[in-house]
């Protein structure tokens, strides 16, 4: 259970740090109609979590691979 808390955690965190960094005017100038013009969008409604869960699969886990294989790589052998 605590590993899927930590992993909607994390897709949050990357969620907001994405749409803070692309749309940064947007937010900080009329958040309420930039929520209302989703709908509108050529990307469609959803898009932000498309974008979001893309780069979460694309970026993320791989880097956890990496170093889940370095940590075994170069991790401390039991002797």
């Amino acid at each position: 259970m605590n590993y899927l808390i930590r992993e909607s955690l994390i897709f949050l965190v990357l969620f907001l740090l994405l749409s803070l960094g692309v749309h940064m005017d947007a937010w900080t100038g009329a958040p309420l109609s930039h929520i209302e013009a989703l709908p509108r969008s050529p990307l469609g409604a959803l898009h932000p979590l498309y974008i979001t869960l893309g780069v979460y699969l694309l970026l993320l886990w791989p880097l956890r691979w990496v170093a889940r294989g370095l940590k075994k790589l170069f991790g401390r052998r039991k002797q």
